[in-house]
């Protein structure tokens, strides 16, 4: 009898101990599973900026080599305009290049009009670009602008004169493609922003 009544089992200041220290486990387990989760999607966010970024500045270099203009052709041209807004860079691309063949079964003169600009999509900007095909797209008509990279903070067009950088550019006032073409974008990771330059120089100056 007297060894049941010492078993009096755990007091209520035992078990709130025990429940305080259970929660204080829980919080620092459950912090550490959400902090890993933020980590990977911040990595992964990251990397798909890159996969863009790079894309895109591939995909610029390999048009500005391939651009063309002459004077006796009034559809052929390559204009910069500097639409730089509260600091931020927002150049517009307008461009003649050589297309490479579509995998699309239709008319195609291998001769293209890309256009690119910055857009503001609610508290984002996001880079647009837009393709006509000279030949077989009427001047009237309007073609849509599709998303080229989703996670950008600015886009600088610089075109070399020969003698200096300069943000404007014109073929049918300067009458002759730039020497070389230097494009900058702005990127945010880890809450910074983060810049990166390619420099791209047509093959074929003009005539």
């Amino acid at each position: 009898m007297s060894a049941i009544c010492q078993n009096k089992g755990f007091t209520l200041l035992e078990i709130l101990i025990a429940v305080v220290l259970l929660g204080i486990l829980s919080s620092a387990l459950y912090g550490s599973y959400f902090t890993v989760i933020r980590a990977r999607d911040r990595a992964s966010s990251g990397m798909e900026a890159r996969r863009e970024l790079g894309a895109t500045l591939d995909l610029l270099r390999r048009e500005i080599s391939s651009a063309r203009f002459t004077r006796n052709d009034k559809q052929l041209h390559f204009i910069v305009e500097d639409r730089d807004a509260f600091g931020v860079a927002s150049s517009t691309l307008d461009l003649t290049t050589i297309a490479p063949p579509s995998v699309y079964q239709r008319a195609e003169s291998g001769i293209v009009s890309v256009q690119y600009r910055l857009a503001e999509k609610k508290t984002a900007r996001i880079l647009e670009r837009q393709e006509r095909d000279l030949a077989f797209v009427r001047a009237t008509d309007v073609a849509a602008y599709y998303p080229q990279m989703e996670q950008i903070k600015s886009f600088l067009v610089e075109c070399y004169d020969g003698s200096k950088w300069v943000k404007t550019w014109d073929t049918a006032i300067n009458g002759s493609l730039p020497k070389s073409i230097r494009i900058t974008i702005q990127i945010e990771e880890e809450g910074k922003p983060v810049e990166f330059t390619t420099i791209s120089a047509p093959r074929v100056s003009g005539l």
